[in-house]
């Protein structure tokens, strides 16, 4: 589903990913594992088109990304959930969720967001609050719905549990373990496997910018 091959990318003068090459398989769930500035959040955003590599490859589906645009990367069916939310504050919840929508053009959101309401009820329940009126907990739910709103194939998720309250970090992990039933591919990324180990197919560890694969 989803293959990096050699991946170099810098922010300025300062390289912060070298040959990264890791792989997504359809259906699968797959970890990255890093202690904070490894360079799990530059990677994703690599992936989805916000950062531009200097070298190497991304294909998603056997279709190279590298000269996609972000919007063009979500029409294929790609989701991502930033680890600081990036909610529009003064947007209703329900308006957030379905940005991705109005930003790529999908087609029939309304069924979609019927499903994301579906698999999380608790999004539809604060659906016509701002994002700004959420906790932490509750925005990271609504960040996971938008994810889903374009992310029908492949999810990237961003350090999800991260600043949440233990009640609402369990329901968040039973929500993406649940993603499993949907055939999602899923690369979500940790300091540490405390929430995402049982749901995981595969892992990597990130440190200083290389990666390499780890057996469960």
């Amino acid at each position: 589903m989803l293959k990096v091959e050699l991946l170099d990318v810098a922010i300025g003068r300062v390289g912060i990913l070298r040959g990264i090459s890791l792989e997504v398989g359809t259906g699968r769930f797959t970890g990255l594992v890093g202690r904070n500035g490894a360079g799990k959040t530059t990677l994703l955003r690599a992936i989805m088109g916000i950062l531009r590599a200097q070298k190497g490859q991304v294909h998603f589906d056997d279709k190279p990304l590298e000269s996609m645009p972000v919007h063009a990367r979500a029409r294929l069916g790609i989701g991502y959930m930033p680890e600081d939310r990036r909610l529009v504050p003064n947007l209703s919840v329900q308006d957030n969720v379905l940005i991705p929508a109005w930003a790529s053009g999908l087609q029939d959101p309304k069924r979609r967001l019927e499903k994301i309401y579906a698999m999380i009820p608790e999004v539809e329940q604060f659906s016509g609050r701002k994002a700004m009126q959420l906790s932490g907990g509750q925005q990271k739910l609504v960040a996971l719905a938008r994810a889903l709103m374009s992310g029908t194939q492949l999810l990237l998720l961003d350090e999800p549990f991260e600043g949440v309250a233990p009640v609402l970090a369990r329901r968040l992990a039973e929500v993406i373990g649940g993603l499993k039933q949907e055939g999602l591919s899923v690369l979500i990324t940790e300091s540490d496997l405390s929430h995402s180990e049982e749901v995981l197919d595969s892992l990597y560890v990130i440190d200083r910018g290389e990666v390499s694969p780890r057996p469960l």
